[in-house]
C-alpha cells in the first residue's frame, strides 16, 4: 500500500461503498476518450506530462481569472514546473514545443510587447479539461448521490477556478506523486496511464486463496492495443511486472487470461480517492457543494 499522507476526506472514499466499482466505470470512461481523441489523451498518458499539462492549464486559467497578472508563457510554466520539482528544464520545454506542434496550445503576442509571447490552450484542449473534471465529477455524484455535473453546468466559468485549485493539489500531494511500486511500475511509460484504466477496467472478482483479479484480458496484443505503444515495449514492461508479482497469466478452462495482483489494485484505488478529494474539495470551495468526502454517509459499516 502507497504511504505517505492522504488528503482530507480520501478515507471516506475508499470505504464508500460501490467505490471499487466506481472507480472501474471511471476507467471505461477514460478509455473511451482515447479511442474518441487519443492525440489528446495521450498528453495525460505519463505521469509526468500529467502534471505538465495541469501546471500548464493553471496559469492559463489564473492569468484568465485575474489571479496572476499574466497567463501561461513559457518562462512561467519552466519556472513552475521547476517549483514543483516535476521535471527538468529542457524536459519541460521539449513538453511545450510538443504542445505547440501538435495544436494543443497556440501563440499570441502581447499587445503592448510584442517580444512576449503567451500560450493559450487551443478550444479541443478546453474541452479535454472540461471532460477529465466531468469524469471526476460523476465519479463523485454516483457515490453520493449529488449533482456536481448539473452544478458544475450551471456555473459556467467555474473551471478557471476550479482546476489550478486541482492542479496545486496533485503537484503538492504526495501520494499521487509518489505512489507505490505496484501503480507506479507503469507512470513513466508512454500511455502508461491508459494501461492502468484499461487493467482495473478489465478485473472481476479476486480469489482470496492467491490475493489476485482476474481480468477480462486475454492478449499482449489486446493489453496494448490503441495505446500508442509498441507491442515489444509492451511486453517488455509486463514481463518486468510480471516479475515482481504484479500482474501474471493463467490459464482457466483451457483459456489464458490476465491477472493483476490485489497489491495493484489496492495502490490504484488509494490514488484515486487521494485524486477525487483534491478535485472534491476544489469543486466545493468554488461551487458550494458538500463535499462527498467529508460526508460521514459514507463511510461503511
Amino acid at each position: 500500500m502507497t504511504t505517505g499522507p492522504i488528503p482530507p476526506g480520501a478515507h471516506r472514499l475508499l470505504n464508500a461503498p460501490g467505490f471499487q466499482e466506481s472507480i472501474r466505470l471511471q476507467s471505461e470512461a477514460f478509455l473511451q476518450v482515447n479511442e474518441a481523441e487519443p492525440r489528446l489523451a495521450s498528453i495525460f498518458a505519463t505521469q509526468q506530462r500529467w502534471l505538465m499539462a495541469h501546471v500548464g492549464l493553471s496559469l492559463h486559467f489564473q492569468g484568465e481569472s485575474g489571479q496572476e497578472p499574466e497567463g501561461l508563457t513559457a518562462a512561467r510554466f519552466l519556472q513552475r514546473v521547476h517549483l514543483f520539482d516535476i521535471a527538468s528544464r529542457n524536459t519541460a520545454a521539449a513538453f511545450l514545443g510538443e504542445m505547440q506542434h501538435y495544436g494543443v496550445v497556440t501563440q499570441r503576442p502581447d499587445a503592448r510587447d510584442r517580444r512576449k509571447r503567451y500560450l493559450l490552450p487551443t478550444p479541443i484542449t478546453l474541452a479535454a479539461i472540461d471532460t477529465w473534471l466531468r469524469i471526476h465529477l460523476d465519479t463523485l455524484d454516483r457515490l453520493d448521490g449529488a449533482d456536481r455535473v448539473a452544478r458544475f453546468d450551471a456555473a459556467p466559468g467555474q473551471i478557471q477556478h476550479i482546476q489550478p485549485m486541482i492542479a496545486d493539489g496533485l503537484a503538492r500531494s504526495d501520494v499521487i506523486r509518489n505512489p507505490s511500486p505496484d501503480f507506479s511500475h507503469f507512470m513513466w511509460i508512454n500511455n502508461g496511464f491508459l494501461m492502468t484504466e484499461r487493467f482495473f477496467a478489465a478485473i472481476g472478482h479476486a480469489d482470496a486463496a492467491t490475493d489476485r483479479f482476474a481480468t477480462s484480458m486475454k492478449s499482449m496484443a489486446q493489453v496494448a492495443s490503441g495505446l500508442e505503444l509498441s507491442r515489444t515495449h509492451a511486453s517488455r514492461k509486463l514481463r518486468e511486472a510480471e516479475a515482481t508479482g504484479i500482474i501474471g497469466w493463467q490459464d482457466v478452462d483451457g483459456k489464458r487470461s490476465l491477472w493483476v495482483a490485489r497489491s495493484f489494485v489496492e495502490a490504484f484505488l488509494y490514488v484515486q480517492a487521494a485524486k477525487l478529494a483534491i478535485v472534491d474539495a476544489a469543486f466545493a470551495a468554488c461551487i458550494g457543494e458538500v463535499s462527498c468526502s467529508g460526508n460521514p454517509a459514507l463511510t461503511s459499516a
